[in-house]
């Protein structure tokens, strides 16, 4: 068995917790997955996985072993590139990861540009409403509205965005305008579902108050929940009550006059756009030629640049 072949197939078991997973990916078949790894056990002397019958999990040897194998797999993979000039011109496959929607309204037509400019670069788009680890599931760039930990990886953000909550003209009209958070115990609202089938809380603050220790929980009733936020606004829109949604989201609608802001005065502080990427400046040239574009485009947005010409609250 090739040395470095046997590296890459464990390091794929440890990181997809079982051996038919990792066979799927690699594209071998599961007895084939576990001869390698039996044979790289036998080479090393050390036993690097412990089976189960539903999954693996690293030993404590396998552990040390993981991390040295990715180190190495990693190098050899940037000598690689710079060896067939990856890292001197955008070229190769690029995987982008961002939030559903934002990644339907600004980060498409940004990818369709770039590639336009850049005929040896390809792309693939994942857009899902929940964080993808970058070095895990084999991503490039990801666009993250968060606050984010600190990490190993390069952030640069582009903007920021607001928390609002929206209502059709005709639901307020027939409802009344809130004034107050406490105002929403009268109101009908949309919710939103997160893991576990809970419902996102709604966080509103004093005015000129931004302090976590400040906040208030309001209690709208929620006679509809859903896990798509575009489904909320389109709840909203057809007058079933109060919704709550990032304001890029709803900036059409709004400026429309399909939607209206209500205690606007009371959002919490504003969330962080970013671009997130891995390696810096050790990064391929198609992530760094990427990343410029993008920050550039992004930035171009008056939604995220805090220049987009809301109307007046309701």
């Amino acid at each position: 068995m090739d040395r470095l072949e046997g590296m890459r197939i464990f390091v794929t078991v440890a990181d997809s917790r079982g051996f038919a997973p990792a066979a799927r990916q690699l594209g071998l078949s599961p007895p084939a997955v576990s001869r390698a790894i039996v044979a790289l056990e036998e080479h090393v002397g050390a036993q690097l996985l412990r089976r189960s019958t539903r999954s693996v999990s690293l030993t404590e040897v396998g552990e040390r072993f993981h991390a040295d194998c990715k180190r190495i797999l990693a190098d050899i993979a940037e000598a690689e590139a710079s060896a067939s000039g990856a890292y001197e011109a955008p070229q190769g496959q690029l995987a982008i990861t961002a939030p559903q929607m934002f990644g339907r309204l600004h980060v498409t037509p940004v990818v369709l540009d770039f590639l336009a400019q850049h005929p040896q670069v390809g792309a693939r788009t994942y857009f899902v409403d929940h964080i993808v680890s970058l070095l895990d599931e084999g991503f490039d760039v990801a666009v993250r509205i968060a606050h984010l930990p600190d990490s190993g990886l390069t952030a640069v953000r582009v903007g920021h965005v607001r928390r609002v909550i929206v209502a059709s003209p005709e639901y307020l009209a027939a409802h009344g305008v809130p004034r107050a958070p406490s105002d929403l115990d009268a109101h009908a609202a949309i919710g939103f579902a997160i893991s576990g089938g809970a419902t996102a809380p709604w966080a509103l603050y004093p005015p000129a108050k931004k302090h976590r220790a400040d906040r208030v929980i309001a209690t709208p009733r929620m006679q509809l929940t859903a896990n798509s936020g575009e489904m909320g606004i389109a709840a909203a829109l057809a007058g079933r009550g109060l919704a709550r949604a990032l304001s890029y989201q709803v900036a059409g609608d709004v400026q429309a006059g399909r939607l209206r802001i209500v205690l606007a005065d009371h959002e919490p502080p504003p969330i962080p756009v970013q671009i997130v990427y891995a390696d810096g400046r050790k990064a391929p040239a198609k992530v760094k030629a990427f990343v410029d574009f993008a920050v550039a485009r992004l930035r171009e947005q008056p939604v995220l640049s805090g220049s987009f010409d809301w109307p007046a609250p309701a």
